[in-house]
Parts: structure tokens; C-alpha cells; sequence
């Protein structure tokens, strides 16, 4: 009675197990899967260290705005900044006035020459078609 009884539990227990998808073969299945997925992972974060590795470190420009002066009598405005670029590159800047719309009513490119130091402070005028509220830097770069 026991071995009949034992049989039928095992055959009961293979049957839900496969129902369920607890099988000897989808348990292989998913551990493969699961290595498959790790290696890939793997492959992407290797290569993205490898590609961010060697990407090569151009120097880095940053410009600051410090301050800006309204000229109203000359219908300009003065604007203070601060540069941090590499020693030895020459750098070209935009200065441009925004009214109260931050609608710019006036820009110039300004190049600055290469220099020995590291950061460097400027102030450049700025003339205006309308009356400015503000004054910045919108952008610099290499050239």
C-alpha cells in the first residue's frame, strides 16, 4: 500500500510541479537565462568603461558670470565674468543682454587670447537695440 500510495503522491507532485512550471527543465532553462543576462550585463558595463575611458579629456572651458552694469546713457551694458580654461588656448566668448522678456537686445563674440594662467577675470561692453535688464554670458569655447 505504501509503494501505490508513494507513487501517486510523486506522480500528484510531478503534475502540479508542471503546471506550475517547477520542472527539472525550466529550472535549467531559467539558470540559463539568468547567466545569459549577467554576461550581457557584464559585456555593456566593460565596454561603457572601456568607450568613457578612452573618450579623451579635452579641456574644459567655464565661464561665470560676476556681475553686469546698466549703461543707460550709452545704451550698452558692461558684463563681468570669469574664465577657466587650460593655459595656452585661445577661447572665444558671447556677451549678451537680455531685456526684462529675457529677449536678447544685444550680443558680441568676443576672442580672448591664449594665456599662461589657468583663470582669468574680463569685462566687456555690450551695446543694445532696446533698453537691457541684464547682461551675461551666454556661451564660450575653443578656437
Amino acid at each position: 500500500m505504501e509503494a501505490g500510495r508513494g507513487r501517486a503522491v510523486a506522480e500528484q507532485t510531478e503534475v502540479l510541479a508542471a503546471r506550475y512550471g517547477r520542472t527539472p527543465g525550466t529550472r535549467t532553462r531559467d539558470r540559463l537565462l539568468l547567466i545569459g543576462a549577467a554576461v550581457v550585463f557584464a559585456i555593456v558595463l566593460v565596454a561603457w568603461v572601456v568607450w568613457a575611458g578612452l573618450d579623451g579629456q579635452r579641456p574644459a572651458v567655464q565661464a561665470t558670470d560676476t556681475g553686469h552694469r546698466l549703461l543707460t546713457e550709452q545704451r550698452a551694458v558692461e558684463v563681468s565674468w570669469t574664465l577657466s580654461v587650460p593655459p595656452g588656448n585661445e577661447t572665444a566668448c558671447i556677451v549678451q543682454a537680455l531685456n526684462e522678456d529675457f529677449t536678447v537686445v544685444g550680443w558680441k563674440v568676443v576672442e580672448l587670447p591664449a594665456s599662461d594662467r589657468h583663470l582669468r577675470t574680463f569685462t566687456e561692453q555690450v551695446r543694445t537695440a532696446q533698453e537691457a535688464n541684464t547682461g551675461l554670458i551666454y556661451r564660450c569655447w575653443l578656437t
